[in-house]
């Protein structure tokens, strides 16, 4: 597909959106006071599913950076008590407060999380329970494929909902499995008072910017709701040589009524860099290398844009108070192009000697969700139940192509200026999918709901077509499975204490064997099942609450078998996680609140080719993670708080041979803010500072099959300023 592809209507309506609702929400200040005093205000209206305002959503927990509950996938909103899984759902005050511009700025709060791509790199990829969840494995409202390709922005979230485990009963298959776990964002609703938020920022080395965020609500009963949030920002970044600049714009209207809840939203994501993108690290040999300044720039011709379009409508109609049907259906375009993957430097040697390649790369992604469902309940006998029906559809096509390599030998702490080579004036179609799946579940509540029970099975198809620069078929197949799970949940001294137990099983897609070599080259094995076995409780003291899990997560690998020469590749392998964790949140003292915890797993490679590092610590899976987070609202200088953060992890393993190891490491980051009033309006400003002692360290691995490992950020400051009418 050529860079000059005709523009979608659906992607003209989209631009044309934000404009509409902006000039729909930006009425002079006292307009907004009078309307506000003349507001009638709406009765609560309860929602379980298809998140359609902020003001149905859990409340935000005590100290307000954690919320009391999250969407459980189909199952809607539920709370953290009555869930039989560890979840966490991040709230937009934490959001603002922390200075964060995209998910990984957010997901560096959460013990379990960590990194598989470079601070900075085009694309955020995440390691949760020490499985991958890739970025295009994020959800919006529980709608897979919507979410910006490359870094997600947060301007426009109000939740980022954090569910650990293999999920797909109640979300779906992902794009990538996601068998760690599943993320998933909420969108901003307008809220009863009207408001509008302007704020400038400025992020080392230079870095500066502008937000916008808006929102008010219409009606008689304040039914419509219009939001829209925006941001710009362009400068040089922590990497040396590099400027990046970066748009944004969203809108999100919503209708709120007796029986009718409904959304729509749209955004407009563009990112581009000049000047070098942050590398990863492949090492050639068990002697790695003490980590370069994450300052130096390895591939400072390299430059790229990713863009990504989208609209999103659902859903819900309420009969009477048992039974309800929900719907949802979204599109995305996302096109990159320039050096954007394969940022590694190769083969590095003890001394930092490496191979170095730049490849000018073209590709898009368009998807097409939708979602349907009813939701009933009902009592048999003393036996209440939420049954749920819902059936969903992601269609993803993806073109992609690369030009002539450009290849060099530099050192990671003294590099040589590269050849950045051109760039594909097109990219053919390379693969379509279709994952479509039905699901049922039904939530029992025995004994005044001291006792949930929670029981299901989703049948998963998938249909895969691989194609070759000629749209010749190179690969295809048509598979599906179910996968059930069961969950229970028991409160036997009331809802403050929950002991909770989960068996899931999760679905990934099947790998395609590539190695020429092989006796079933090309062959494309069926879906992967990936299980799940988990249990926990959960104390809520009244301000803060605490989550104690156990896990193991198993998950099938593809072996070799054979003659090493011309191997047959099996899906016969397996890694598995065991794991501890616990979490904590809210305030513990008056005006002091935490946010963490602490994660010990167990990664084991089970089955490997040939038995040869069967029991050996599987890759990148570290004994301990560790964050800590305390916020403290000073007495002596009203409005004035001061945070910090402590992450720390243990060394791991680059390889399956346990030869390669990366060290431990500890970051420290501070912040303060300051909260006043000026000519009557709300001022805030805020300062941050991240990995404030300037460590130089590895911080995770890229691949389970290939060395490579990520590398920590620089030291950076941001500096904000916001006032609200």
């Amino acid at each position: 597909m050529s860079d000059e592809r005709a523009v979608s209507i659906e992607a003209r309506a989209l631009r044309m959106a934000p404009c509409l609702a902006l000039s729909m929400l930006l009425p002079l200040p006292a307009a907004w006071a009078q309307d506000a005093q003349q507001t009638t205000t709406l009765q609560p209206v309860t929602v379980t599913a298809g998140a359609v305002s902020s003001g149905d959503l859990p409340p935000a927990y005590a100290g307000g950076q954690v919320a009391e509950g999250a969407r459980l996938g189909l199952m809607g909103n539920q709370s953290v008590m009555d869930t039989p899984f560890n979840v966490t759902s991040y709230t937009s005050e934490l959001i603002k407060n922390q200075q964060a511009r995209t998910l990984a700025d957010v997901m560096a709060n959460d013990p379990s999380v960590r990194f598989t791509t470079s601070s900075g790199h085009a694309y955020e990829n995440f390691r949760i329970r020490g499985f991958d969840v890739n970025q295009n494995d994020v959800a919006i409202n529980g709608m897979f494929g919507l979410a910006p390709m490359g870094r997600t922005p947060v301007e426009f979230v109000e939740r980022v909902e954090v569910l650990k485990g293999p999920n797909s009963l109640f979300s779906g298959m992902a794009p990538s499995g996601a068998v760690g776990g599943t993320v998933n964002l909420v969108p901003k609703r307008a809220t009863d008072t009207p408001n509008a938020t302007f704020g400038v920022n400025w992020l080392s080395d230079g870095q500066l910017g502008t937000t916008i965020d808006a929102g008010r609500r219409y009606g008689a009963s304040n039914e419509w709701g219009a939001r829209v949030n925006g941001s710009f920002s362009d400068g040089a970044t922590t990497l040396d040589g590099q400027s990046r600049k970066r748009e944004f714009f969203s809108a999100g209207l919503d209708y709120r009524g007796s029986a009718l809840t409904a959304s729509i939203d749209a955004y407009h994501s563009q990112e581009s860099f000049t000047g070098g993108t942050p590398a990863m690290f492949w090492f050639a040999s068990p002697v790695v290398p003490v980590a370069p300044d994450p300052r130096i720039n390895q591939f400072s011709t390299g430059y790229g844009n990713i863009q990504s379009n989208a609209v999103m409508a659902q859903a819900e109609y309420r009969f009477n108070d048992k039974v309800s049907a929900f719907a949802g259906v979204g599109w995305r375009d996302s096109d990159q192009s320039g050096l954007i993957n394969g940022t590694h430097a190769r083969q590095i040697d003890a001394n930092g000697n490496f191979t170095g390649q730049i490849v000018g790369q073209r590709a898009y992604t368009d998807a097409m969700t939708a979602e349907g469902g009813l939701r009933s309940r009902f009592k048999t006998g003393s036996v209440g139940h939420e049954l749920v029906l819902q059936a969903s559809i992601l269609k993803l096509e993806d073109g992609s192509a690369t030009g002539p390599a450009s290849v060099f030998k530099s050192n990671i702490y003294d590099p040589i200026t590269p050849v950045m080579p051109a760039v594909p004036g097109s990219a053919p179609k390379t693969s379509e999918n279709t994952l479509s799946s039905v699901a049922l579940v039904d939530t029992m509540s025995f004994l005044d709901d001291k006792l949930l029970l929670t029981a299901g099975l989703r049948n998963q198809r998938v249909k895969t077509s691989n194609f070759d620069k000629t749209g010749k078929t190179t690969a295809r197949y048509d598979e599906d499975a179910v996968t059930p799970a069961v969950a229970i949940v028991v409160k036997p001294w009331g809802p403050d204490l929950s002991f909770y137990a989960n068996y899931v099983e999760g679905l990934s897609k099947g790998d395609s064997v590539t190695d020429t070599t092989a006796t079933n080259f090309g062959e494309v094995f069926a879906p992967y099942k990936t299980k799940q076995k988990e249990l926990g409780v959960k104390w809520n003291a009244g301000t803060f609450t605490n989550t104690l899990a156990l896990f193991e997560i198993e998950k099938p690998m593809l072996v070799t078998e054979g003659s090493t020469s011309n191997p047959t590749y099996a899906d016969g392998g397996e890694k598995r996680v065991r794991g501890v964790e616990w979490n904590t949140f809210g305030e513990i003292a008056q005006g002091v609140r935490v946010l963490g915890g602490v994660t010990y797993t167990q990664g084991t490679q089970v089955k490997t080719s040939y038995g040869r590092y069967n029991g050996n610590t599987a890759v990148g899976a570290p004994r301990w993670q560790a964050n800590t987070g305390l916020e403290w609202d000073t007495p002596w200088v009203p409005g004035l708080t001061l945070s910090g953060r402590i992450q720390a992890t243990s060394s791991q393993y680059a390889d399956s041979a346990n030869k390669i190891e990366i060290p431990g490491w500890g970051q420290v980051d501070l912040g303060a803010r300051y909260a006043t009033k000026v000519n009557g309006k709300d001022v805030v400003l805020r300062l941050n500072v991240n990995n404030v002692f300037n460590k130089y360290y590895y911080a995770g691995i890229f691949s389970d099959t290939t060395p490579i490992a990520t590398l920590g950020p620089a030291r950076s400051v941001m500096a904000s300023a916001t006032i609200s009418f």
